[in-house]
């Protein structure tokens, strides 16, 4: 390749000496010879005057030598910029999300991630579970992040973090005094819940079929806000996740209802088609994720 001989010609004129150009390249003096020699026959010129006591570069070398100079700066910018393109994040990356994540879990992580990689353009949409599935499954957008699984088999589900869930109460309630209470005194009560096709209202669902229990009625929002407001003016109970209640909720406003030899957590996961691979900026936010998965391990 005439770059690495470019390049040698360069060293030898600005050493001044085959035997501390070949140092400084760190290849054989022979070598060096030889980069020269093909260069002399590749432009049918005499590019340097050898002699025991100097070298001298001809006017045709020194013609050849600014040219090498301004060649080899080329390539190597090139070189940088397809590196660039290859490896530094930039474009977009459009993210699907279910309510709790996309509203009280993601934005701390992507404050992170566009502190790594600042120019990458970021879309957020937020639906609930079964809706952020199917827009992966469609393409619509390049990595969905769901509360606890889904059925849809054409994607690839991985879990990244852990969500304990409540059940919550307005501070007026029987139970918002009590240490704790049994299962069993969970029947016939009002449930606030999320619509169908949330992880959450899913979770909801499954407590409470899983435990015999019947609800007395139930109310239905399609947001988490929502759902707070109203178990604060007492319509009833319902099951928050930690992230939505962490802000200031316990105590003050909610009473967290504690059921006796019961917890209630879910995985959140990261859900990917597999016929999207090669997406550079996808691959960052995986990673990042895996992190937070580690991070959080005990």
């Amino acid at each position: 390749m005439y770059y690495d001989a470019l390049k040698t010609f360069v060293t030898v004129v600005e050493e001044e000496n085959f035997t501390k150009a070949a140092q400084k390249l760190r290849i054989s003096q022979p070598s060096v010879s030889l980069h020269i020699k093909n260069l002399e026959q590749e432009f049918q010129t005499v590019l340097l005057n050898r002699s025991p006591k100097q070298l001298t570069v001809t006017p045709t070398g020194d013609m050849l030598y600014h040219r090498s100079k301004q060649i080899i700066r080329l390539y190597e910018q090139a070189k940088q910029d397809i590196y660039e393109h290859h490896h530094l994040a930039r474009g977009k990356l459009t993210i699907g999300a279910s309510f709790t994540i996309g509203e009280y879990v993601l934005p701390q992580i992507l404050a992170e991630f566009h502190q790594l990689y600042p120019h990458v353009d970021i879309e957020v949409v937020i639906d609930n579970t079964e809706a952020i599935a199917r827009h992966v499954r469609l393409f619509h957008v390049d990595i969905g992040l769901i509360e606890g699984q889904t059925n849809d088999k054409e994607l690839s589900v991985e879990t990244f973090l852990e969500d304990e869930l409540y059940i919550v109460a307005p501070l007026d309630h029987p139970f918002a005094k009590k240490k704790d209470v049994t299962i069993d005194q969970l029947q016939n009560e009002t449930w606030i819940t999320r619509e169908e096709g949330s992880g959450t209202g899913e979770y909801l669902q499954h407590v409470l079929k899983s435990n015999g229990l019947k609800a007395r009625t139930f109310v239905t929002f399609s947001s988490n806000q929502a759902i707070k407001e109203a178990v604060i003016h007492g319509m009833g109970l319902s099951v928050l996740s930690k992230y939505v209640l962490q802000r200031g909720s316990i105590g003050g406003e909610l009473a967290v209802i504690s059921v006796r030899g019961m917890d209630f957590k879910r995985k959140f996961s990261y859900v990917e088609s597999p016929m999207t691979g090669g997406n550079k900026n996808k691959e960052l936010l995986v990673e990042l994720l895996r992190k937070e998965k580690e991070e959080a391990s005990p």
